[in-house]
Formats: C-alpha cells, sequence, structure tokens
C-alpha cells in the first residue's frame, strides 16, 4: 500500500513539474495571478503608440528607467534582453503599461507604449517621450555631477 501511495506521489510531481516548467499557459496563469503578467500588455501593442530616438538601445533603455523613476511610475518587470518595461501608473493607480524597445539600427531606437486603458498609455507615453526628448546641457549635467557628489 505504501509502495502504490509513493508511486502516486512521484507520478503526481512529475506531471506537476512538467506541466509548469513545459506549458507557457500555466507559468502565464502563475504570473497572472500574482499581478506580473505582461500578455495583455503584448495584445494592446497593436493599438501602441511609438516614436524613434537617436539613441542607441542601451542608452534608451536606462533613460527610460530614469524617466519612469522620476514620474513615479511602479516598476515591476524589467528585462533588457526581451526589450521590455512594464510599469504601474503608480503605486497607487495600477493600470498596467508596457514599454517595449525595438532596436531599429546602431543608433536609433523605437520605443512602443501600449496598455489596455488608452488614458495610460497616452499619459505615460506623453511623459515618457517629452523625458526623452529634453537634451541635456552643460548646467544640467553640472548640476546632477554636483548632487552626486
Amino acid at each position: 500500500m505504501r509502495v502504490l501511495m509513493r508511486l502516486g506521489l512521484v507520478v503526481f510531481l512529475s506531471c506537476f513539474l512538467v506541466g509548469t516548467l513545459g506549458c507557457a499557459s500555466i507559468t502565464e496563469m502563475a504570473r497572472g495571478f500574482m499581478g506580473f503578467s505582461v500578455r495583455s500588455l503584448e495584445k494592446a501593442r497593436k493599438d501602441a503608440i511609438s516614436k524613434n530616438f537617436n539613441y542607441d538601445y542601451f542608452t534608451v533603455y536606462t533613460k527610460s528607467l530614469d524617466a519612469l523613476k522620476e514620474i513615479q511610475s511602479y516598476i515591476y518587470t524589467k528585462n533588457i534582453r526581451k526589450h521590455l518595461i512594464a510599469i504601474y501608473i503608480s503605486e497607487q493607480d495600477t493600470t498596467p503599461v508596457g514599454i517595449f524597445f525595438k532596436e531599429i539600427d546602431k543608433d536609433n531606437t523605437q520605443i512602443e507604449v501600449s496598455s489596455p486603458s488608452t488614458y495610460a498609455r497616452d499619459l505615460i507615453s506623453a511623459k515618457l517621450f517629452s523625458a526623452l526628448e529634453i537634451k541635456p546641457t552643460v548646467s544640467t549635467l553640472e548640476e546632477k555631477s554636483q548632487e552626486t557628489k
């Protein structure tokens, strides 16, 4: 009897592991339950607002992170390899917004801002794009270097 119970437990655990590791829908469902899914953001990409910037990919990605922190968005997923930053508008407003990056060439990168909410998409894209368009001046660079000292 104990042998059958152990065998049943081993079969159950094996099926569970194979199912969770090999099946994207189960892992995506778990991410959705925990609040970290980006599936809805990927679906909303067809209506995304996009803009090209004359920066390399790494610069655009890091400047975007800095800008999102400055506008006090809550970053819940960032993955530089997957070209993605997923945020909530703020810690209080948990409307999801996805920022997707596409490297056009060495010095040009496209940003797509998507969200199931048009309000959130428009708000974040306007704030992010305006922050990325600001070219640093000598005085702002000097101010930042004084702040870090």
